[in-house]
């Protein structure tokens, strides 16, 4: 039990959270973003989404989920497809193999990192607010 503690404490002290955290809805940080008419830039296949800080293996991990399509019907079922939003190639591509369609296609792995590369940056500034923050339309 001492050992367990002291392993903890750390953590609890840094106002960090364990490998097998499961985060809660009110841990999450969010911002919405959405492509500017004349932005070349944009990574995603979708003009619109939420980027998001959450809690994964230990790390807070910044992704890009994917708005409700507005010709969805309230009664219909809707599961966003999300991206982890990093500059680590790895995660960039083996991690999103499930929905990398949610990304613009991109030439090279180094296309795309220098594609997301500002919004990485930008959603490590949103994992520095406090669990639960709304951040509103360009307030980062």
């Amino acid at each position: 039990m001492m050992a367990q503690m002291a392993v903890a404490m750390p953590l609890m002290l840094a106002g960090e959270q364990g490998m097998f955290h499961f985060p809660s809805a009110d841990e999450v940080r969010t911002q919405p973003i959405s492509r500017a008419g004349n932005e070349a830039n944009w990574p995603f296949s979708v003009d619109d989404g939420m980027l998001a800080c959450v809690w994964s293996g230990g790390q807070k991990v910044v992704m890009f989920l994917e708005n409700r399509p507005s010709d969805l019907g309230e009664d219909d079922t809707f599961e966003p497809r999300r991206v982890i939003v990093t500059t680590d190639p790895v995660q960039l591509t083996i991690g999103n193999m499930a929905y990398r369609d949610l990304f613009r296609p991109a030439a090279s792995v180094e296309e795309r990192i220098r594609l997301v590369a500002p919004f990485a940056a930008m959603g490590q500034r949103l994992c520095d607010q406090p669990a639960g923050a709304r951040v509103g339309h360009g307030e980062l």
